[in-house]
């Protein structure tokens, strides 16, 4: 596989991640203005429902295409054999990423949370958590939680409540 192969090919899986943070930040705004009119024809835990799981849906979705991207160049015969490693290595940091979310996806509904979503970033995680609110003993267990599932730092955990 050519250098520009891959450079398309790479291309292509960012747009595509691109394109679910555009999603992402569309859901996020269309909640947060549904849910400050006060004559909403919807109630506020069905729009809740439904951002958790349309992202869900959309994150599998994404993630799908993007392991098949990788198995396209791991199986290609034209592929290089570093093109193959990489993507090898992309596929099970990927497929390692996605066990974590829905480890501690699990682990905080388990804790008495109606839902969770977990993205984690170069620089930090950020935890949706489905409450209109949340506590200083909630916010504990929930650092905690991610602390000890992906072994980062206190400080670098978003928690973000949503209805």
């Amino acid at each position: 596989m050519t250098k520009k192969k891959k450079i398309i090919i790479l291309s292509i899986m960012v747009g595509l991640l691109v394109i679910t943070g555009y999603i992402n930040v569309m859901l996020n705004n269309s909640l947060s203005s549904n849910s400050s009119k006060t004559n909403t024809s919807q109630p506020t835990s069905t729009m809740s429902e439904s951002f958790y799981v349309t992202y869900k849906t959309e994150r599998e979705s994404t993630r799908k295409q993007e392991i098949q991207f990788y198995e396209a160049i791991i199986t290609s015969a034209s592929s290089s054999q570093d093109a193959k490693q990489e993507a090898e290595k992309n596929k099970l940091n990927l497929i390692n990423q996605m066990e974590k979310e829905l480890v501690i996806e699990g682990i905080l509904v388990g804790k008495g949370f109606d839902d969770a979503i977990i993205t984690q970033s170069e620089t930090n995680v950020n935890v949706f958590i489905k409450s209109p609110e949340i506590d200083r003993n909630q916010m504990i267990i929930i650092t905690d939680v991610v602390c000890e599932q992906l072994g980062v730092p206190e400080e670098d955990i978003i928690i973000i409540p949503s209805e």
